[in-house]
């Protein structure tokens, strides 16, 4: 038998043994509209909690019983009006138009603010919201729908949280005991501190001699008690001028960190150029940055190697993909900033699990980790130092209303029950 006839007299059995002929039928009907899930919005819902600093969590209702959830952060203050502004324009239009939903509220705030700051983060704890319905009505995760998963699990650094590093300090020594123990590959510091006894003047950031001293020294303890295969990154959290920025740049080049993040404002892109091109420091930036029309300017200059858009304030899941591809671009790594819970955290690592260019994921409740146990109902979600991605449906976490309620904001409503 030759290649030809054993071809037309095999392909049929060996295709229904291998399901095939059942693959047009299978397109055909994902691809009918009438067998496409038809859903409303009918409420939207917020609950207000505070642990790293103040989110809001985000949750809309469908008239088919889908519920989605989302959370905003950091400049989330002043979003529950925001959001209950935005009801008026969602109700009643179907959820799986994310993008029609998402420009619909911000061009209808186009001269309220929805450039940015607190319009566009509480827009942004909606968006992700729609998302979790989206995958949970197609019955698919979330990463599937943005193209598809690149990576299994998610690699994720440990912020030490509110120890600073203080050299031959028992309980920096024991946080850095702890990152270790929980197996995280990579992990921050921070060395900005405005209570340094070496200031001069607390209102200009130019560090003395003394402050960038001190700052050498944490970072060097913090490089010495760590294995050389536990990246290091090191934030200045933009509190700086130009000249303090270069000069703490070129001084920490030998520690070989994972970046030096923002050590000025990333606002004057021209300044952040100015420090990158000194220094063979990596320089990372953009947990203020809102949208890609903020990043472009960042990326055009090359004024940073590494960027740090927060997902859960610059524009939603998708404003985050579009952000990633244009950073990949300019061969730019994302290096997403994240304070927020397992819902945030989880919804941040599906976008990461889809990008080609992700490098790694913050983490930063190690203060709170009873209370990051018990969230949601799954229970622990990173193992050591990595979230694996889940098959289920949506974002793939569901909140424990037990554990997280501990953390509510006293005297705020809770998913609209009275407070």
């Amino acid at each position: 038998m030759n290649r030809r006839s054993f071809l037309g007299r095999s392909w049929m059995p060996l295709a229904g043994l291998c399901g095939l002929p059942s693959l047009p039928a299978a397109a055909q009907t994902a691809a009918n509209e009438y067998r496409r899930p038809k859903l409303k919005i009918t409420d939207i819902r917020t609950a207000e909690v505070r642990v790293h600093g103040y989110q809001v969590h985000v949750r809309v209702y469908t008239d088919q019983g889908v519920i989605g959830q989302g959370e905003a952060t950091d400049a989330a203050m002043g979003a529950v009006p925001l959001i209950r502004s935005f009801s008026r324009m969602l109700i009643g239009q179907d959820p799986l138009n994310i993008e029609a939903a998402f420009e619909r509220v911000r061009t209808a705030g186009v001269f309220a603010g929805a450039q940015a700051g607190q319009y566009l983060t509480a827009l942004t704890g909606v968006e992700i919201a729609l998302w979790d319905i989206a995958g949970k009505a197609l019955g698919v995760p979330v990463y599937q729908l943005m193209g598809g998963r690149v990576r299994e699990r998610v690699r994720i650094y440990c912020d030490s949280g509110s120890r600073e590093m203080i050299p031959g300090d028992d309980k920096s020594l024991e946080r850095i005991a702890l990152i270790k123990q929980l197996g995280f590959t990579a992990a921050k510091i921070d060395i900005d501190d405005f209570a340094d006894p070496a200031r001069f003047d607390r209102v200009n950031w130019t560090a003395s001699n003394g402050e960038i001293d001190h700052m050498l020294a944490k970072i060097a303890f913090t490089r010495d008690n760590y294995p050389k295969q536990i990246d290091l990154a090191v934030d200045m959290h933009a509190r700086y001028d130009a000249t303090t920025g270069k000069r703490v740049a070129k001084e920490v080049e030998h520690f070989k960190l994972l970046w030096l993040e923002e050590p000025v404002p990333a606002e004057n892109v021209d300044a952040m150029r100015d420090i990158r091109a000194s220094t063979t420091t990596p320089i990372c930036c953009g947990e203020n940055i809102y949208m890609r029309h903020g990043f472009r300017e960042i990326l055009e200059k090359r004024a940073a190697d590494i960027i740090m858009p927060d997902f859960q304030k610059t524009g939603g899941l998708l404003e985050a993909r579009k952000i990633a591809d244009m950073a990949h671009a300019y061969y730019v790594p994302v290096a997403p900033h994240a304070v927020t819970s397992p819902i945030g955290m989880m919804a941040t690592a599906h976008v990461c699990a889809a990008i080609p260019n992700f490098l790694v994921q913050e983490f930063h409740w190690i203060d709170t980790l009873d209370l990051w146990r018990n969230w949601v109902k799954e229970g622990e979600i990173i193992d050591k130092g990595f979230i694996r991605m889940p098959e289920r449906a949506g974002i793939g976490v569901e909140m424990n209303e037990e554990g997280a309620r501990k953390a509510q904001v006293p005297g705020t409503p809770w998913f609209g029950e009275k407070a």
